[in-house]
Formats: structure tokens, sequence, C-alpha cells
């Protein structure tokens, strides 16, 4: 395993970013595991690193945008539009009632084609909705990069929706890290991915 992979996922860990007990998703799902990555904004130096596992999943596509998807994904849309000096928009979740009422924050042109940062997928529910509003701008989307990927559907979502998935690690992954270095017994590793497969 790459040692920055690693080094940040023990970051996240560190930062409490990983937590286990029950939870409901924003797709609706239950999980024994949840991921915060929101508490990447007060941990600076581990969103460089995170910016830069972007930046190298990033640099082999081609695009003219970054597009980061609300709320989780911008300050990591910003992060990783500083590590490559690439500009960046966001589509708003809800329409603006005030001023230009835009639905895309951010300079662009319509044609142009957006790389979709988001903090990790699970149904890809989010995802796709930040999409639809990019495309409705007249916006062209190819790929989606994430951190994190659950394994629990996204991938597969955003395929039959003519889209690719680009992640830095799996949840599977990322628990067999942790249970290397001792933060989680070998027996949550196997309970956490049975109760998502």
């Amino acid at each position: 395993m790459d040692a920055i992979i690693e080094a940040v996922t023990l970051g996240l860990h560190q930062i409490g970013a990983v937590k286990f007990g029950r939870f409901t998703l924003a797709s609706g799902q239950t999980s024994p595991i949840y991921m915060d990555l929101r508490l990447l904004i007060s941990a600076p130096a581990l969103l460089q690193q995170v910016a830069e596992l972007y930046a190298r999943r990033l640099e082999t596509l081609e695009f003219d945008l970054l597009g980061a998807i609300p709320y989780a994904g911008l300050p990591i849309g910003v992060a990783v539009s500083l590590v490559m000096n690439r500009p960046l928009i966001f589509p708003r979740k809800e329409a603006k009632t005030y001023g230009t009422g835009k639905r895309i924050e951010g300079q662009f042109q319509v044609g142009q084609t957006v790389a979709v940062v988001e903090d990790l997928v699970t149904s890809a529910g989010s995802v796709l909705r930040g999409i639809a509003l990019l495309k409705a701008a007249g916006l062209h989307v190819q790929d989606v990069v994430v951190l994190l990927d659950r394994g629990q559907g996204g991938r597969q979502n955003l395929q039959e929706n003519g889209y690719t998935l680009h992640s830095v690690l799996s949840l599977a992954e990322m628990l067999t890290i942790l249970e290397q270095h001792g933060h989680i017994t070998a027996r949550q590793e196997a309970d956490v991915l049975a109760a998502l497969s």
C-alpha cells in the first residue's frame, strides 16, 4: 500500500473522521461505520495530503474545471484546486433567492468538461444530483474522483449513467490499514465488511 494513502488513513482515524456504531447515511442506508470527512477542514496538513492524492488521480484525466459537490466535497475541491492550480466551480444545493440566482458558482463556459470531486461515494445519489445541475448549465462530465469508495453500489450507479469513478481507496482497503496498525480488530473489520455486503 502507498505510504501516503496509509498516512492519510491513519490521520483520518486520529482526527476522529472514522466512526464505528450505527449510522443512517445520506443514501438512507444504515451502516456500522461513518466517515466524517468534513473534519478535514480542521486538519490542514492532512487536507493537503488528501488534495495531493486527488491530484494523482486527476492528473491523468482530461478536464477544464474541477467541480466540487457541496458540502463535504467543497473544501476538498478548494484544496485540490490550489494543489493543481486548476479552476473550481460548484453546483449549489439550493437555488439562490437573491443576487444573481445562480445554480453554479464560479466561472465557466458552456461546453467545458468538469471533473467532479466528492469526499466519498455510497450510492452516488448526491453526486448524480450535482452532475445533473452541471449538465443543465451546459457542462460535460465524464469522471468523478473521491477519496473513499464505500463499495455499496455508487460505482455501478455512476457507470450506468455514463460516468467513471476514480477512488483513492476503498473502504475494505481502509479497514485493512486500520487493522494492520491495531486501531480495529480483525473481527471488527470482518463485521463491518459483512454488514455492508
